[in-house]
């Protein structure tokens, strides 16, 4: 009976926060059975501005109708268009065709064609995942910029594409809401532009609509996207970016001022959470290769007149997202003192609050785990849970209830934040509430202190009775705990030796892991933890001290 109640709670402590059009939205979407609108095309609007080329991914054609997603390979050949067997989101990526516009994607034009006849005879309208309505919607994207970059479309597809944008029109995502209503309002957008026309007009004001009220939900004060994913805020960066540019492209100069306003501030966001390596930190579900890199997002930026620059030193808090980062010699700290997200989307989220990542010259040395799996199953909620984080779990629980793949009951909610300037060092604190609902209340605090030549991390666990500690502190793949005396020193896989640990109280105990830095790949690492059974409160530091230049 007792797990039973537990599942009972916990799904009510996840749709309490729902709104109410995702309910009623989600019996609409499965009951409706709209019909293909299968009338001519409407006929194509004729650009009146230049076409910035986009932000390109890496190739994912690797032959014709031969492809590579999510670091696995697989071809037509093999499973078709829609087979059941292969994983959904390497279905989803099939059918989003973002090789078009990937990296030399001119060279591979002949197969494009070839494909895009293929899918046109093998996805009958409103058929299978194809017509499900978000890769609709990035393929109806895809499609429009590959013909605004020179190629041609087949009479069939240009007729396709209304068939696609009218179904999208009957099918938007009110019931997921975030990204996946963002991206049918794009696609909207996209088509209304592309076509000329009195329904075009109306797809293009839908789009309009629906971004005038999204754009400031999802958008935060401080720049970043409302999920605080730093992967689907570089997602939200090209987003923005693309519809500034189809919208000059089409001579809608209100539209494309309106949509610029966000654009620098979420620019600085996304240098803000970016390591000196040049890629994102891992908070919430983040992953290297699904958005196109940040070096290609900052140069179609500034081909569309936006101007991007580094962060500079010393502190910088983004408020309405709630992260952090110091720079201090030669060391890069990005903290989390976020909550898991929007309440009522929190998909994405990871229970890593008061999790940190630290460079140190130039190299990820601490790090969250990252993200290589979505679905169902045991490694995806492992990923998404405390301890796969740089921080601390208490009584064996998440801090926030993270389950069923995308699902969060109870969230930890962040308090008392702060940033600070100390003179010889720059610190910040938080603490979150977490762990308040377990017997004797636990309130994790914790503080870093970053100074020239080393980072202080003091954790505070406030409460009483007698609970089980662990900290966590996953280092990065290519160094490695060395036990030296009553020392740990970190070491890179030459063997330089970059910081020495030093912790009092607890063991400090060198454990194998796993980094995940994209979807479907497993890199093996190495963490130290700190455990032990103690009563409350309890407070303890942890120090690494550099021992590079």
């Amino acid at each position: 009976m007792r797990p039973v109640l537990h599942e009972i709670g916990q799904f009510l402590r996840t749709v309490r926060h729902l709104r109410p059009v995702q309910i009623y939205g989600r019996v609409w979407f499965r009951l409706a059975r709209p019909r293909p609108d299968l009338s001519a095309a409407p006929a194509l609007r004729a650009p009146r501005g230049p076409w910035q080329s986009p932000a390109a991914r890496q190739p994912s054609l690797t032959g014709p109708g031969a492809f590579r997603f999510l670091n696995e390979a697989g071809s037509l050949a093999q499973c078709g268009w829609d087979d059941p067997a292969t994983p959904k989101l390497w279905r989803y990526n099939l059918h989003y065709f973002d090789d078009l516009n990937a990296d030399g994607a001119a060279e591979r034009a002949p197969w494009h064609q070839a494909l895009a006849a293929d899918w046109l005879a093998a996805n009958p309208p409103g058929k299978g995942t194809a017509w499900e309505p978000y890769p609709t919607s990035l393929r109806i994207v895809n499609w429009i910029k590959w013909a605004r970059a020179g190629h041609g479309l087949s009479r069939e597809a240009l007729q396709s594409l209304a068939v696609q944008t009218r179904w999208l029109t009957q099918r938007l995502e009110w019931h997921l809401l975030g990204n996946h209503l963002f991206a049918n309002a794009k696609a909207l957008v996209f088509a209304g532009l592309f076509f000329d026309g009195a329904e075009a007009a109306r797809w293009l004001d839908t789009g309009r609509r629906i971004l005038t009220q999204e754009i400031p939900e999802q958008i935060l004060p401080d720049g970043g996207q409302f999920e605080l994913s730093p992967m689907y805020h570089a997602l939200a960066v090209e987003d923005m970016l693309d519809l500034v540019n189809i919208a000059r492209a089409y001579g809608c100069d209100d539209l494309a001022t309106e949509w610029s306003v966000p654009i620098p501030a979420m620019l600085d966001w996304l240098m803000t959470m970016t390591h000196p390596d040049g890629d994102l930190a891992f908070f919430n579900d983040t992953a290297m290769g699904i958005a196109p890199s940040n070096d290609r997002l900052l140069a179609y930026a500034r081909s569309l007149g936006f101007v991007t620059s580094q962060p500079a030193s010393g502190t910088k808090h983004l408020p309405a997202s709630g992260y952090a980062r110091l720079v201090r010699g030669p060391a890069v700290l990005i903290a989390d003192l976020a909550r898991v997200g929007p309440d009522y989307l929190p998909g994405h989220a990871h229970a890593d609050t008061l999790s940190f990542e630290l460079s140190l010259s130039g190299r990820r040395v601490i790090v969250n785990s990252g993200t290589s799996v979505y679905g169902l199953g045991p490694e995806r909620e492992r990923q998404r849970g405390t301890a796969a984080h740089s921080t601390v779990v208490v009584g064996g629980r998440n801090s926030s209830e993270v389950w069923s793949g995308f699902r969060v009951g109870r969230r930890a909610l962040p308090f008392d934040v702060s940033l600070r300037d100390e003179g010889e060092a720059l610190a910040a604190t938080g603490a979150h509430d977490g762990y308040r609902h377990l017997p004797g209340a636990p309130v994790h605090r914790r503080t870093w202190q970053l100074t020239d030549r080393g980072l202080t991390v003091t954790d505070s666990i406030e409460g009483h009775g007698q609970q089980r500690i662990e900290a966590w502190f996953h280092l990065a793949p290519g160094f490695r705990a060395v036990q030296k005396g009553d020392y740990t020193l970190i070491a890179d896989d030459r063997g330089v030796e970059i910081a020495t640990v030093r912790h009092q109280g607890s063991r400090l105990e060198t454990v194998a892991s796993t980094w995940h830095p994209q979807f479907g790949l497993t890199v093996q690492n190495e963490a130290l933890r700190i455990a032990c059974d103690s009563p409350l409160p309890l407070r303890f530091e942890t120090s690494l001290i550099w021992t590079v230049p």
